[in-house]
């Protein structure tokens, strides 16, 4: 007759803890689970092993963090236009991130074009007669967004809610309209735009030399 043996699990808070909320976990924090058992068959685990005798049990990847594109002639011409229309130049470059992902021929389901997506009529009202014109659209947009920053005075979730889905629905639910689409695209744009500025705040300052 074989003698079953019933293991008593111990498990540590602080690894519960980790478990219970690892997906809340930042991308770079990295959780893996060890354990090992005692002479009394005792199976213990733990995310800090306490030398060799821990094995690996659970090796958790990272997540992938996509850097964010800060260089190049599409960012000069955002960064140049958008201090001639005193918009913030990484909001435009959060805008553009979500809207087309830097594609200068991006076509939407819906047929908005180009870096920022224009509509054809948004396009016209704005003297936008090609959208796939990077400085056409990139102009175009950006006068938009001032616009509207001026519209709403400068609540940003409401103004990415109107680019998003427009004026008139912003004025109809009188706030964010109660679209999955754009309260997504609000809070993605929003989360781009805290990413971008932090980027900028870790550059080098750039040194300038006088003769």
């Amino acid at each position: 007759m074989i003698k079953k043996m019933i293991c008593h699990l111990q498990i540590s808070a602080l690894f519960m803890g980790l478990f219970l909320t690892g997906s809340f976990m930042p991308s770079s924090a990295v959780a893996d689970v060890y354990q090992y058992v005692d002479e009394r068959q005792v199976i213990h685990f733990t995310n800090v092993p306490l030398g060799p005798k821990y094995k690996v049990l659970i090796r958790e990847q990272p997540l992938r963090s996509y850097p964010l594109p800060d260089s190049g002639p599409i960012h000069e011409l955002i960064t140049l236009t958008a201090g001639k229309y005193g918009v913030d130049s990484d909001l435009v470059k959060a805008v553009i991130k979500a809207e087309s992902n830097f594609n200068t021929r991006a076509v939407s389901p819906k047929g908005a074009k180009g870096l920022m997506q224009l509509m054809p009529r948004t396009a016209s009202s704005l003297g936008v007669n090609d959208c796939f014109h990077p400085g056409d659209n990139v102009d175009g947009g950006i006068r938009y967004l001032s616009y509207l920053m001026n519209i709403y005075a400068g609540d940003l979730p409401l103004v990415l809610a109107a680019y998003n889905a427009g004026e008139g629905a912003v004025a109809k639910y009188n706030g964010i309209p109660p679209y999955a689409e754009t309260r997504t695209y609000v809070q993605k744009v929003l989360s781009l735009y805290e990413r971008y500025k932090k980027a900028a705040l870790k550059k080098p300052p750039v040194l300038t030399f006088l003769n």
